[in-house]
């Protein structure tokens, strides 16, 4: 409920304000204590450790080679190569400390195997590998691993910062419950305005009459009983879009907070299907609404297309960043991307929805017993047209011949698989992208290049992906459709939200085998396999239950700060894109390699959009396309 006076609403926004200059601050201070805690080695950058290489074999050149649990079937690459007889030679290395790695050491002469330790090296630590023999057979080699200094605790000021926000947050959450108290809001009223306060108890007027009582008494009720619309959707739009911020400004620098490098799951991976999944939710309540009120079918259509249109024209010119190409241009512009694939995304699923929905569907009967398939039996046509849909994903990507490379690979190519198929990265996916949009208009550095070291560009949000976003936007359409059908029943609703969240899960295990690699089909965000859109759709209908009982059936949460920017979201999301090297949201550190500095400007920036989502949704500013 929305209150009637402004004077809490003003307060609310400087207590926001304040809490934004209290992160700032205590983030500030965070950043130089976990710096202070552990000093960082010169030249090294985040993700990094010194490696010092001690070869004590007699006159044996060594070359060790090193492996990234990451990378699923790569080749070892060089890490270095010592030389007893040199002193000083080639001793020293820098290893990743993102993921465990293997070391391997071979001899020069004849590439004899001495030893193989598998271990996970820490940020900014600097450690020794000791190569020696008691013997001068090489059999009796031994190689250990020595901490020469710490590694820093890096992951400190994330925590430093989880703990300010929840601070703030509980601050918040307890401020808001105070201002809605009446005795609060008359003593702000007093503190603020206290000559007009007196003047209205001293005036000859006395107490307000019964028509003025009559009249507010009035005005409290229409406010009451003005339909809402469901904040738990705003909410889930929210929280996604305020993490997908986050990651884009960087993350902090942490590497679960970057896109995998292929196959698993990372932060990172979660909230675009999140997003996409609540826009089918949205569509299906938006249609039925409109049609509900007369709007023709070619008339909405004509309303989607427009939308779809603008979508992709700001995702083409607006926001497009084809990365080490410089200015865009016609021969280089990148054609495709998150705003292109929602806008493809939501012109399909508005089509089927416009074609097969009825304006008027009956909600269920409280007093009938639940039918299993009440939710999709209606809706048979709909569902056969998505299997028709998956059909062909699932037919280009695992029978289309592709040119040097084996028919259904899914592999990221590079130096994965052995670095047979160094070509091949995304298989019949990137093949598709490469023969219709040109490789100057795909994405030119794909995150399979950080650890597979691929080659070629690769478009995460290509052609044969969108197939699969649509499939995630019809289940969140399916979440739309219970939320009708079930309307007012709550139990009902979380009942067949925990049915679909469970039903989502299995067929992952199945298609995953419980693996990140060894599946039949890996989960895989580059390819948006059709695994990783039954496991995101798994935890959004999980998540989209939580939200809902806790904001629309308990109403213990009233969804902030969420809530503001899922009310903004297209604003939110163009805008932190266009500004994003601009103060406040960005600005010259004094260690670019500092993840406290990093975190707390990408924290900053991202409660900045946080607090302008708020003041716009008190203005009542909200940019719709």
């Amino acid at each position: 409920m929305e209150l009637p006076i402004c004077a809490p609403a003003r307060c609310l926004c400087l207590v926001s304000a304040l809490s934004l200059i209290l992160l700032v601050t205590s983030t500030s201070c965070s950043s130089q204590g976990a710096d202070n805690f552990s000093k960082r080695p010169a030249n090294l950058k985040m993700d990094q450790a010194f490696l010092l290489i001690t070869n004590g074999l007699p006159s044996e050149k060594i070359v060790v080679y090193w492996r990234s649990d990451q990378c699923y079937q790569c080749l070892y690459q060089t890490l270095a190569i010592s030389d007893p007889r040199i002193e000083h030679a080639s001793d020293v290395a820098v290893v990743d400390t993102r993921h465990p790695i293997t070391l391997q050491i071979n001899t020069t002469s004849g590439n004899t195997e001495l030893c193989r330790i598998h271990y996970r090296f820490r940020e900014f630590g600097n450690y020794s590998l000791w190569v020696k023999t008691n013997h001068s057979a090489t059999k009796d080699v031994t190689c250990d691993i020595i901490i020469n200094q710490n590694p820093a605790y890096t992951n400190l000021p994330i925590i430093i910062a989880f703990f300010i926000y929840v601070a703030i947050f509980i601050c918040l959450s307890l401020g808001s419950f105070l201002l809605r108290l009446n005795t609060i809001q008359n003593w702000l009223c007093k503190r603020i305005n206290p000559v007009e306060t007196d003047r209205l108890i001293n005036s000859e007027l006395g107490s307000p009459n019964r028509a003025d009582l009559s009249s507010q008494d009035a005005h409290y009720a229409t406010w009451n009983t003005v339909p809402q619309r469901l904040r738990s959707l705003d909410t889930f739009r929210g929280l996604s879009l305020i993490i997908m911020v986050f990651v884009n400004y960087g993350g902090g620098g942490y590497w679960f907070f970057k896109h995998q490098s292929w196959n698993g799951l990372t932060i990172a991976d979660l909230v675009f299907p999140w997003f996409v999944f609540i826009m089918g939710t949205s569509i299906h309540l938006s249609l039925i609404s409109m049609l509900r009120k007369g709007n023709s079918r070619c008339k909405l259509f004509l309303k989607v297309l427009w939308r779809s249109i603008q979508l992709f024209l700001i995702g083409l010119f607006v926001i497009n960043q084809n990365y080490c190409r410089g200015p865009l241009s016609w021969s280089d512009i990148r054609i495709m991307g998150v705003l292109q694939r929602l806008s493809i995304t939501y012109l399909v699923v508005s089509i089927l929805e416009l074609l097969f929905t009825k304006p008027l569907p009956d909600p269920m009967p409280q007093t009938r017993t639940c039918f299993l398939l009440q939710d999709v039996v209606p809706f048979w046509p709909q569902w056969l047209i998505i299997l028709v849909l998956e059909t062909g994903w699932l037919c280009l990507t695992y029978l289309l011949p592709v040119p040097g490379c084996p028919v259904g690979y899914l592999g990221p190519g590079g130096i994965g698989d052995f670095g047979k198929y160094t070509n091949c990265t995304g298989g019949a996916a990137g093949y598709i992208d490469r023969v219709v949009l040109g490789e100057d208009h795909m994405y030119q550095h794909p995150t399979s290049n950080v650890v597979y070291k691929t080659t070629v560009p690769y478009d995460p949000e290509g052609i044969l992906g969108t197939i699969n976003s649509v499939v995630m936007a019809f289940l969140g359409l399916q979440a739309g459709k219970i939320l009708v059908l079930y309307k007012n029943q709550h139990k009902q609703v979380l009942v067949r939200f925990f049915t679909w969240s469970v039903f989502m899960g299995v067929i992952s295990a199945i298609l995953t085998k419980c693996s990140t690699n060894e599946g039949f089909i890996p989960v895989n965000k580059n390819l948006w396999s059709i695994s990783y859109v039954t496991t995101l759709s798994c935890f959004a209908f999980f998540l989209l239950m939580l939200i809902y009982f806790l904001v629309d059936v308990m109403r213990v949460w009233m969804g902030g700060p969420f809530f503001y920017p899922g009310m903004n979201s297209i604003l939110v999301y163009v805008g932190h894109e266009v500004f994003v090297n601009y103060f406040p949201f960005r600005w010259k550190m004094q260690d670019i390699h500092s993840h406290a500095q990093y975190l707390t400007q990408n924290l900053v920036a991202t409660s900045i959009w946080v607090l302008i989502a708020y003041i716009l949704y008190r203005k009542r500013i909200f940019w719709k396309i």
